[in-house]
């Protein structure tokens, strides 16, 4: 196989041989005309942009992952998809230079103790191979890779090590960098970081956007003894993406902090800013900025608002057809509270932002106080909390009176006196919404009482309460069929007695999904509205189970039920219901 060339002819022939192309095809692209392209091109992607079916399997297209496949196999290789949050960069990139391995088109990608692994699109070519075994004592394993993913995690890598390097190189001599809380008095005195270092910035806008195609919702920089973890949080999950040394990682917040308008001085104190910036496509997203001394040093956390998310309708938020009639039910109501609950990170603020999208018509006066204002919307009216200077929930609900709202937006119900302000608001013919951190529907009535809210006043003017989770989705591509047993089922269910659906479905991993089995996330929900029998049972010495009880028998379905459908449909498996709602209770 040594002497084989990697051409369009070659490939070609071989595919005809193999009876995934049919010669007529075969024979019209090799006719066709050479251009420089073609000469530059891995013949497989030139294949790959005919969009030709499989001759095997005609509802199959002969994508780029699927010849790259199918040469693997020929040659009884590997082929992996590059996943660049699983390739410890550092460590390969020491291994190979950028110079070879750009001249051979390989990148590594795995390293072992013993053996380090380096994805080629070409598995003819093993010159390579031979020169590497002699110069590195580890084993060399072979694997073929997408020969347009070599190419551009080859300059990633290589750029961003070269960057890390020269930041290493510029801090290593100014003493700078946090090592132990015992340190972390002096920050404030001295500061030798350069935030604008051009390798720093580069490391930035590598983060940013890397950030942005790996559909991260938050980003974690966290210090550590001997060095600094970046971390993605992806689906809900956290992923470890990279580590870099302490000093670049301080340089690399300040950085940040610089471009969030927040004291860079200042690091013993928690700040909060925000930071608009765009994707790589174009699109305007925001980032909120909040830190927070620890043990070695600054921890910066950055909060992504994808703006696609605020524009989606309330079907794909995850509403059914039922509990989008109950919610539009809710919020068209000219005066009353209505309620969102949940813990952080279940969708609360999504939720909102696309219920004001909706509200904010332009005869409807919408005014938000917030802490922070999690995104800039034109057409709301929205003001940040500001304790440092006494302007709080309550003061801001208070203003907010005066400016002749129809719709007001409290960003968190936290203490009596925001309640109250918000039960005023309400009394006054004005709808308000607002968040509070219950577990489910019910217990947010409960909440507001033991806070010190009056019954009655509670009675005349709480609409209803939703609670929110979120759950992680099958991925389209891979998801398969998967039987559970009637008893399991039962026990889902409890005490519902819904019946089991025909199909269930469980994750299995593709190059899509990131091996992982999901893709996205989708929002299940606790709908309580608040009707004549239900009032009658709010007051002071309300009864939680009872009321839950109540609410279940006019129509409320539980987290878990709600969850459960979503697995009945498809979307979701009995391990996320199992993971993210609270079970049932024996009351129920």
């Amino acid at each position: 196989m040594d002497a084989i060339q990697l051409d369009v002819p070659t490939m070609l022939a071989l595919l005809v041989e193999d009876g995934l192309v049919s010669r007529k095809d075969a024979d019209s692209m090799y006719t066709g005309s050479r251009t420089k392209e073609r000469a530059e091109a891995h013949p497989l992607t030139l294949i790959a942009n005919q969009r030709w079916q499989s001759m095997e399997t005609p509802s199959r297209q002969l994508t780029i992952d699927v010849l790259m496949q199918w040469l693997a196999d020929k040659h009884h290789l590997e082929y992996i998809n590059i996943d660049p949050l699983k390739v410890d960069v550092p460590s390969v990139c020491a291994v190979v230079s950028h110079a070879y391995a750009t001249r051979y088109k390989i990148l590594p990608v795995a390293l072992t103790r013993t053996e380090i692994t380096i994805a080629t699109a070409n598995p003819y070519d093993l010159d390579w191979e031979r020169a590497l075994s002699q110069a590195i004592s580890l084993r060399i394993k072979r694997v073929l890779a997408n020969p347009e993913d070599i190419i551009r995690y080859l300059a990633e890598f290589y750029s961003l090590q070269r960057s890390l390097k020269g930041a290493t190189k510029t801090q290593s001599g100014s003493g700078a960098g946090v090592a132990s809380f015992e340190q972390l008095v002096e920050l404030g005195k001295t500061s030798s970081l350069d935030a604008n270092d051009q390798h720093v910035v580069h490391i930035v806008d590598w983060l940013f956007q890397y950030a942005y195609e790996q559909r991260a919702s938050d980003i974690h920089l966290e210090p550590r003894r001997d060095s600094g973890n970046i971390r993605f949080r992806i689906d809900g999950m956290m992923h470890l993406v990279y580590q870099i040394p302490v000093s670049v990682m301080s340089a690399v917040v300040s950085r940040i902090k610089l471009l969030g308008r927040m004291d860079i001085v200042e690091k013993r104190r928690p700040q909060d800013g925000r930071i608009k910036t765009k994707t790589p496509d174009g699109q305007e997203v925001e980032l909120r900025l909040s830190t927070m001394p620890t043990v070695f040093g600054e921890k910066l956390v950055m909060r992504i608002f994808d703006p696609d998310v605020l524009s989606k309708s309330y079907r794909e938020l995850g509403f059914t057809d039922e509990e989008m009639t109950i919610w539009n039910g809710l919020i068209t109501q000219p005066n009353g509270i209505v309620l969102l609950t949940g813990p952080t990170g279940s969708g609360k603020t999504t939720t909102l932002y696309t219920t004001m999208r909706q509200l904010a018509q332009p005869e409807v006066n919408v005014c938000t106080i917030e802490d922070p204002i999690e995104n800039v919307m034109p057409q709301l009216n929205q003001m940040q909390v500001q304790p440092q200077i006494g302007l709080n929930f309550a003061d801001g609900v208070r203003t907010l009176l005066r400016q002749d709202p129809d719709i007001i937006m409290i960003g968190e119900i936290r203490d009596r006196e925001t309640a109250e302000m918000a039960i005023q608001a309400a009394l006054t013919g004005h709808l308000v919404l607002s968040t509070l951190h219950t577990n489910d529907a019910p217990s947010a009535v409960t909440r507001l009482l033991e806070i010190g809210v009056p019954g009655y006043l509670l009675n005349a003017t709480l609409l209803g309460v939703v609670a929110q989770r979120l759950v992680r989705t099958l991925c389209p591509h891979c998801k398969a069929e998967h039987d559970i047993s009637d008893e399991t089922w039962s026990e889902l269910v409890k005490p519902w007695r819904s019946a089991k659906p025909a199909k269930i479905y469980k994750p299995v991993g593709c190059l899509e999904c990131r091996m992982t089995g999901y893709y996205g996330r989708t929002g299940i929900y606790e709908m309580l509205a608040v009707g004549p029998t239900l009032r009658k049972l709010i007051g002071q010495e309300m009864d939680i189970v009872t009321l839950r009880q109540a609410a279940i028998k006019h129509g409320m379905k539980p987290l878990r039920l709600s969850a459960a459908m979503k697995a009945a449909a498809g979307q979701t498996t009995v391990d996320e219901v199992l993971t993210v709602t609270p079970p049932a209770l024996p009351e129920d």
